[in-house]
């Protein structure tokens, strides 16, 4: 058998030429130890503990720890432990499983502790249902999508978490420079990310208030901007290049620069509030405003542009019922997929939809509504979750980020809407519209992980089988524990805000606050925000006409802008790193082009270790922002100069350590 090669092809982050194949490295003829007993209980047992890290600091900080990244980097560790040293492909099978926690923690976190809030007290069985049945259903809808986002797409979606996983693979694999290039790049990224996102040494938010232009601006007009000085950051606008991060900032602009200013400028004078705020206008700050209104409008266009997109895929949709149709016909002349192309069959995936939507309903008719509003519910869960692997598959592949929270606003709105037409209301009507969110919210955030697995394992030469079985896997282990691991906070703890003569410490639990406060207000019959929703509709088909990306500017008018200035900075640098590579040309260029993948990936596994541990820490009772304190951290001008000088250092570590192979 001949050895698997160590280097990823040229064409790995390359359109194809028509006719063109993707060869990855592991070829469709290599058979090596991949779905072992192994990998999988590894997998497993680092997807429990990160579920159980994770669902804590969600709900104690409203930030979910990452997982997929720093397991891939604890797989090639474990990979050592062992005398047979264990395969790339076997790292890949562990990282997929283990990265399932943080999805469906994501899940989780959103809704469970709303149904706590509200006084609901959901059984623990129900709590498992909510998540394995999303959880399942999100990883059933997106196979048949593998082959569209990850085949006929190569070259034409980032994918910046699956470059980072996959380079952190591959470079663990082969050792020598590359890795000692990819370590130095993570280690300063994790050094630098934890600090500043733990402690309070400098400001980690630039939004140049001490300009008095700048304040003037804000005071005005309600224009500010705002910068996320980290590694993270820049290492993902560096793998989704520059135009991608243009289109993502120009959504933010948009967003916080035109409509922001102009809804100040309107309501600036009145007195009074305008739903869904409930102070008025003029008392807002700029990210009120962003918050109570433009934020609607960006979910919105993030929806309508996610029907485009599930347009755009339907053929590859059929084409894949149309193969299961023969296989499942017996007929001779289809030929069995390769290694690296084979699937699930499409009649398991079928018999799987079909009786997660029976146990849904089943679920369902436990809360003792009309088999009318059970049928809707079911539907509403299957259609919202189906509708939404898509939009979440297509938004990690662009920009690593999952609009969970707008997609699962969207359902809680939508559902809200269409029960209460069929007499669903009060306790009951809340329970029931927060459980179907919970099985979407989940659907989704699993099919994105999903998705970054398939790429990664599409790059390096996975078996698409073996990956989708083991995802199952993770999606119950993570189920079990996320649920159980709420359900135990819940005893000792408090979740949103302390009630009356209710003694028990409190977890802010930020997003099932707000979802809570949602699904409230609806099932109280208050109005919907329409509007704000249709105009976020006709930007989604404007730009379509244009023929941009719709979907990507989206995702920049929801997302904080200070998420995307960065990665704009991000992508500037590949595009400079890429041009200087194409000038020096052959080997050195190449080598170029790869050590800016490197240090870029290095940047995000980096920045996604520092954040883990900071998140860790802050579990501990005595831990305090102020532990460690530099003398100028208030002092704005100051503090904010140091973290963009920092964050210009990091900036020119990526421009000079990307061309210092060319140098030699």
């Amino acid at each position: 058998m001949a050895a698997p090669q160590t280097t990823l092809p040229t064409s790995a982050y390359q359109t194809l030429k028509p006719g063109e194949k993707y060869p990855p490295i592991i070829s469709p003829s290599q058979n090596i130890p991949e779905l072992t007993p192994r990998s999988v209980i590894w997998g497993i047992a680092l997807c429990v503990l990160f579920t159980v890290a994770s669902a804590y600091s969600g709900l104690k900080v409203g930030q979910v720890m990452e997982s997929a990244i720093p397991i891939s980097i604890l797989a090639i560790g474990l990979a050592r432990a062992y005398s047979r040293r264990s395969t790339i492909l076997e790292n890949v099978i562990m990282t997929g499983i283990g990265g399932v926690a943080g999805s469906v923690v994501a899940g989780a976190i959103f809704t469970l502790p709303a149904l706590y809030i509200l006084k609901l007290d959901p059984h623990p069985m129900q709590t498992v249902f909510i998540c394995l049945a999303g959880g399942c259903m999100g990883v059933l809808f997106v196979i048949p999508l593998r082959r569209y986002f990850v085949r006929d797409m190569h070259g034409l979606l980032p994918y910046p978490e699956a470059t980072a996983i996959t380079e952190v693979l591959v470079t663990g694999e082969k050792g020598g420079s590359q890795a000692r290039l990819l370590l130095e790049a993570t280690a300063i990224s994790g050094v630098y990310d934890f600090f500043v996102t733990t402690f309070s040494v400098w400001k980690e938010y630039v939004n140049f208030q001490f300009v008095p232009i700048m304040q003037k601006l804000n005071d005005k007009a309600r224009m500010v901007v705002s910068f996320d000085a980290i590694s993270f950051i820049l290492g993902l606008g560096y793998v989704i290049g520059l135009r991608s991060s243009m289109i993502l900032c120009a959504g933010g602009m948009l967003s916080n620069l035109v409509l922001v200013p102009l809804i100040w400028y309107v309501g600036s004078h009145l007195d009074s509030a305008v739903y869904p705020a409930l102070i008025p206008i003029s008392k807002m700050t700029a990210v009120q405003i962003y918050r109570n209104y433009v934020r609607f409008i960006g979910v919105g266009t993030i929806a309508t542009a996610g029907i485009f997109g599930i347009i755009k895929s339907l053929r590859i949709v059929a084409s894949s019922f149309g193969i299961a149709l023969k296989v499942f016909q017996r007929s001779e002349s289809v030929a069995q997929p390769e290694r690296t192309d084979r699937d699930i069959s499409m009649v398991t995936i079928v018999l799987g939809i079909v009786a997660s939507g029976i146990g849904v309903a089943v679920f369902m008719g436990f809360l003792k509504p009309s088999w009318l509003v059970v049928m809707i519910g079911m539907l509403l869960t299957v259609v919202f979750s189906f509708f939404f692997t898509s939009v979440a598959a297509n938004a990690i592949a662009t920009t690593a980020r999952n609009p969970v929270s707008g997609m699962t606003m969207l359902t809680i709105i939508i559902s809200s809407a269409v029960l209460l037409q069929f007499g669903l209301s009060g306790t009951i009507g809340m329970f029931f519209v927060m459980a179907i969110a919970g099985m979407v919210c989940t659907a989704l955030s699993v099919s994105g992980q999903a998705i970054t697995d398939f790429k990664a394992g599409y790059w390096i030469g996975s078996t698409p089988s073996a990956q989708e079985k083991v995802k199952f896997f993770g999606v119950i282990a993570a189920a079990i524990a996320a649920s159980l691991t709420i359900v135990m906070l819940a005893r000792g703890f408090q979740f949103g805000e302390a009630a009356l003569g209710d003694l028990r410490p409190v977890l802010p639990s930020p997003q099932a606050s707000i979802m809570k406060a949602l699904v409230e207000g609806l099932m109280s019959h208050q109005p919907v925000a329409y509007m704000l929703f249709g105009v976020g509709a006709v930007i989604a088909v404007i730009l379509e006409m244009l023929g941009m990306p719709s979907l990507l500017f989206a995702l920049g008018m929801y997302l904080p802008l200070e998420l995307n200035t960065p990665a704009l900075v991000g992508g500037m640098i590949s595009h400079f790193v890429n041009k200087r590579a194409e000038k020096t040309g052959g080997d050195a260029g190449r080598s170029v082009r790869e050590r800016g993948v490197i240090i870029a990936s290095g940047l995000m596994a980096g920045g996604a270790l520092g954040g883990v541990l900071g998140a860790a820490l802050r579990l501990l009772p005595k831990y305090r922002e102020d532990l460690i304190h530099t003398p100028f951290f208030n002092n704005e001008p100051v503090s904010q100069t140091v973290s963009a000088v920092l964050f210009i250092g990091l900036c020119l570590y990526m421009w000079f350590r990307s061309l210092r192979k060319e140098a030699e």
